[in-house]
């Protein structure tokens, strides 16, 4: 196999991308898109460890001592109706799935991978040491994250690394950032408990819609007095559901919702008042709470490894210039399975800028008209393909906390 980046494998690339965006499947069901790329690691001659029914781990072992590296890519797609075009016209692949489609760049992710994995395979003798494949099943619902850091665990990982699409960086630039990347997750998972009845008599029931708009409108005030403003938390309400006709109190109203940040112990700080709050507003009301199992455990940031993030910076610049990896972009406040990754080994996520105007991509992520630019996936596997070669021939940098 040719070692470089020919044009028939930036066809290839583009239409793993093309094929995988079809299929379209949501988190943990992702069957066919799993059989998909096990074909092409299969035609590679690579072992495969399964981690969940969709998850695997796909392993090239040069047999020659060296860094063990997890490369890591999620595969799966969002429960969102895909708009036919962008933001400047059609697009040129759709969903096939009615109310599936991949508006988060997963499709993009996934062949970005595959194609890694090719170019590396392809140079094996020139290689050293061992580079682990990991295709996460169900990132968006944590489906596979635990236990691909479990399966990890098994063997002798000295670091890890992503790349994912961003929508607000121009086509042409990666950004690489020192330190954090994105954000944590506070779930917010709230039930408000009441008691149903006539909705001409409110006296002789307990309207739990009352208690959940009291709540929903408190919390700003109470995050504004009570949270460090030096420390961000966002409150995103998405979500309040109670009865569904004009003349009937319901037995419950839902809340959802949820907070991002970057310092984990502000965001649990933040979790913490949502609870408190919702419960004392219920009971002004003569309500009840119970929270969901989003608000368990609060997800951490993304934080890169600032000796990781600095040598792959230095690849990419090597690669594409300078102007072309900007280190002035603003920190993303989506949130990402990958902090598990980097809080298990030192690692680093990158960001792909996909934005082109003239394409129509620069969409939000998780919005219907999102699209990406795939020209430039051909710049996320080489910076993946370089970045391992650096690690290999040029070791490891010292692992900075």
């Amino acid at each position: 196999m040719n070692t470089d980046y020919t044009e028939e494998l930036k066809k290839s690339i583009i239409e793993y991308r093309r094929t995988i965006h079809r299929f379209a499947e949501l988190g943990g069901k992702e069957y066919k898109t799993r059989d998909y790329i096990l074909s092409l690691v299969k035609n590679l001659g690579l072992p495969v460890e399964s981690v969940t029914e969709t998850a695997f781990i796909a392993t090239l072992d040069t047999g020659k001592p060296g860094p063990h590296i997890a490369l890591r890519a999620d595969i799966d797609a969002l429960p969102l109706k895909e708009n036919p075009e962008n933001l400047k016209g059609p697009k040129v692949c759709l969903s096939e799935q009615e109310n599936t489609c991949h508006a988060c760049g997963h499709d993009a992710h996934a062949s970005m991978l595959m194609g890694s994995m090719r170019l590396l395979c392809g140079m094996k003798d020139d290689l050293n040491g061992i580079v682990y494949f990991c295709f996460e099943a169900g990132e968006e619902v944590g489906a596979s994250s635990r236990q691909m850091i479990e399966a990890l665990a098994k063997r002798s990982v000295d670091t890890v690394w992503a790349i994912h699409v961003y929508s607000p960086l121009a086509s042409g630039k990666i950004g690489i950032r020192s330190g954090a990347c994105m954000a944590g997750f506070g779930g917010i998972d709230i039930t408000v408990h009441g008691k149903g009845g006539h909705g001409s008599r409110p006296d002789l029931s307990i309207n739990p819609v009352f208690a959940a708009a009291d709540i929903v409108s408190t919390l700003p005030g109470v995050f504004v007095n009570q949270l460090d403003v030096e420390k961000t938390v966002t409150f995103g309400v998405t979500s309040i559901q109670g009865g569904q006709t004009h003349n009937v109190f319901p037995e419950t109203a839902q809340i959802r919702g949820s907070m991002r940040f970057f310092d984990q112990a502000e965001g649990q700080k933040a979790v913490e008042l949502v609870k408190k709050t919702a419960e004392h507003m219920a009971a002004i009301h003569n309500c009840s709470v119970s929270f969901g199992k989003m608000m368990q455990n609060t997800g951490i940031p993304v934080i890169n490894n600032p000796a990781f993030a600095s040598r792959a910076r230095s690849v990419a610049c090597k690669l594409f210039g300078k102007d072309a990896v900007p280190d002035d972009f603003p920190l993303w406040y989506a949130s990402e399975s990958f902090s598990r990754y980097c809080k298990a080994y030192p690692g680093v996520l990158a960001l792909l800028g996909i934005n082109n105007p003239e394409l129509g991509s620069g969409a939000e992520h998780h919005n219907e008209r999102f699209d990406i630019d795939e020209d430039a996936l051909e710049m996320g596997v080489k910076t993946t393909v370089a970045y391992v070669l650096s690690l290999m021939h040029e070791g490891l940098p010292e692992k900075l906390s």
